[in-house]
């Protein structure tokens, strides 16, 4: 299941960035851990990121906060 993350933030990246820290210190503060990220180019110039480690999480980041 993909957990898309709250859209209303001012920026998406930022958001994805942080989700992504908060991922691997919590992966770190546990000991074993296993993450990974993928990314695909979407209709109108977006782009859909997904961090899974455990959960997954969606963010689509548009074109300009590139």
């Amino acid at each position: 299941m993909i957990e898309q993350e709250n859209q209303k933030s001012k920026s998406t990246l930022a958001d994805a960035i942080n989700k992504l820290s908060e991922v691997v210190r919590d992966g770190l503060r546990h000991g074993f851990f296993e993450c990974k990220i993928t990314s695909e180019i979407l209709n109108g110039r977006k782009r859909s990121l997904t961090i899974k480690a455990g959960k997954s999480h969606r963010f689509v980041i548009e074109e300009e906060e590139l």
